[in-house]
């Protein structure tokens, strides 16, 4: 099979998980400025997580470029990715309006800790049905940036225990290492395939 159907599946879900995203944000009953306020952990919430399920997609799009077909193993770690994201509206959404409590700090840390290893394991399935010429692998190298977000998502997971605070800001930065979209694979595929 190609990319094109695996693509296509993982766009659709990704939509749906940032249209439930929104549909978290409830009208406020009042027509003052001041009546959303209470409103702001929520929206700050859902700002963090659209960022980190578009990165997702961003990301998801350079990671399948370097694939011609796909494998049985490719098809149920994609699954598992999208599982995890699947969870970010409901963690998201309890985060807000718990106002950025521990537990609910702990629950995003784990969502976000378990949808960055699935991506993990979705780019070794993609290396292992590539064989000895992986793309994906000469690309990537010994691929710092995954393992160092999530290191961050661990520490931040323990963060919450006393510092939901500096959980929080772990998160933020661990967000913000995958904002620019892995020019590692660009330029892997550029060489693979010059203009």
């Amino acid at each position: 099979m190609t990319t094109v159907r695996l693509e296509a599946f993982s766009d659709a879900v990704i939509a749906i998980i940032i249209t439930i995203m929104v549909l978290e944000l409830k009208v406020p009953h009042g027509t003052h400025i001041k009546d959303l306020a209470p409103l702001l952990p929520v929206f700050l919430s859902y700002i963090v997580s659209f960022l980190y399920v578009g990165i997702y997609w961003n990301n998801h799009h350079h990671l399948l470029k370097t694939c011609k077909e796909v494998t049985g193993s490719i098809l149920w770690a994609n699954l598992h990715l999208l599982f995890w994201l699947s969870l970010l509206p409901f963690a998201a959404g309890w985060l807000g309006e718990n106002h950025y409590a521990s537990a609910p700090t702990a629950l995003y840390a784990c969502v976000l800790l378990m949808a960055g290893a699935a991506y993990y394991f979705l780019q070794q399935a993609i290396m292992r049905a590539q064989g000895g010429r992986s793309i994906l692998k000469r690309a990537i190298g010994k691929d710092w940036k995954a393992k160092l977000s999530l290191l961050l998502y661990v520490v931040a997971l323990f963060a919450t225990l006393c510092a939901p605070g500096i959980a929080q800001a772990l998160l933020v930065v661990g967000g913000l290492l995958w904002l620019v979209p892995d020019r590692r694979i660009e330029k892997g595929l550029a060489t693979v395939h010059p203009q």
